[in-house]
């Protein structure tokens, strides 16, 4: 028998065997490399987008930058050396002591990769065609793996020395959305006891010019939701977790994937495979729509994504429950956004808040009304929702519980 795309069978787990539960993570964004300096700025809807004059020659664009001094990748990986794995590497750090603690209590092979990112490390070849434009050959330090999409998670194995599972996962916006599906199926068959999961993006010309020519790039604040919106900012940054079986106060209770291929670049005007992904989550969990207490939007700002997200936000949730786009803070993490808002519904959960985006000004009268967050407030907090929606019609939500 054939299934609907969409359908909550289709989500892969259809009877939670195995509860699974997320470590705070390991972070560098825009808003900052600790856990508690990103946790003021969600609270707080502190944005922190600046004006860049070099990833567009003759453009000021607006963008996301990880001000955190990052970590040289280490002689011994140089061949792995880019600003994404540098992100990676930095983000890391604070989890190196919890992932020691599970190497002496579970073997090497046991313990899996999956990073999502849509960018890996494009960076290093621009500046590496660039070079030879101008000189004639590329640098000698230049390896073609430093550019290559499967690199994050690669990456992140042989630093750990960890003999699991190691995928990268590039489904555009959805990305490491999608990379805490796979890292709770490894460990769902079997084949690994924890997964360091997240993802990491780095700003790069070709997205910033990429979406300029889809006419998706703003030049202003980007405002989703707002009534005068035309598009996005673009951010970058890493966020790490560990997905074990070991209890932890977060855990992952449930997921809903849909791929709808309703246009390489434009969402489904219905949204039809988001909503069907938020229902497919709801199943996988077992919860109905009300048990929900707060939705991380996808919010790109983007006339088409507000429109569609606003339509379905409304005929699941209605227009009372609580909403943001933290995006308006971070701008767009692209492959990392998925991580990155996992890592505010888990600040939410933690410190009973909820994550702040800039208020719309005004907001669109045309979308259905939402609940958005737009000062700081307090919440009862228990389950939680983050979505996400991609290009090529990639659709994910994921629900979060206080454990």
């Amino acid at each position: 028998m054939g299934h609907a795309v969409g359908d909550p069978s289709l989500s892969l787990k259809m009877i939670m065997s195995t509860a699974v539960y997320l470590s705070e993570p390991g972070i560098v964004s825009p808003l900052g490399a600790t856990l508690t300096a990103n946790a003021e700025a969600l609270f707080a809807g502190k944005r922190q987008l600046m004006l860049d004059q070099d990833l567009y020659p003759g453009r000021r664009v607006r963008v996301g930058r990880a001000s955190a001094e990052l970590l040289p990748v280490p002689e011994s990986l140089r061949e792995f050396d880019c600003r994404n794995n540098q992100l990676l590497l930095t983000a890391l750090q604070s989890l190196l002591p919890v992932i020691s603690e599970l190497k002496t209590n579970t073997a090497s092979a046991r313990i899996g990769v999956v990073i999502g990112s849509s960018t890996s490390g494009i960076s290093a070849g621009e500046q590496a065609i660039a070079q030879q434009l101008q000189n004639g050959e590329r640098p000698k330090a230049f390896n073609y793996r430093q550019q290559e999409i499967g690199t994050p998670a690669l990456f992140v194995a042989r630093y750990l020395e960890l003999n699991g599972p190691a995928l990268t996962i590039s489904t555009a916006c959805t990305s490491s959305t999608q990379a805490f599906i796979s890292a709770r199926a490894l460990i769902e068959a079997d084949l690994c006891d924890a997964v360091v999961v997240g993802g990491a993006d780095s700003l790069c010309q070709l997205t910033i010019q990429g979406f300029s020519a889809l006419e998706s790039y703003s030049e202003n604040f980007c405002q989703p939701f707002a009534q005068s919106r035309d598009g996005i900012n673009i951010g970058e940054g890493a966020i790490v977790f560990i997905l074990g079986k070991s209890p932890t106060p977060y855990r992952l209770l449930g997921a809903g994937a849909s791929s709808d291929a309703h246009h390489i670049s434009a969402p489904h005007p219905e949204g039809v495979g988001a909503e069907q992904a938020i229902h497919a989550a709801l199943a996988d969990a077992g919860l109905s729509a009300e048990a929900i207490d707060y939705v991380n939007l996808h919010g790109t700002a983007t006339p088409k994504n507000d429109e569609m997200e606003a339509a379905v936000m409304h005929r699941v949730f209605g227009g009372e429950l609580p909403c943001s786009s933290t995006k308006s803070l971070t701008g767009h993490m692209l492959g990392a956004a998925g991580a990155m808002e996992v890592a505010a519904c888990l600040l939410a959960l933690k410190q009973q808040q909820l994550p702040v985006q800039t208020a719309p000004m005004p907001y669109d009268p045309v979308l259905p009304a939402l609940n958005l967050v737009t000062v700081p407030s307090q919440a009862t907090l228990n389950t939680v929702m983050s979505t996400n929606y991609a290009f090529g019609g990639s659709n994910v939500a994921l629900i979060l519980q206080r454990a």
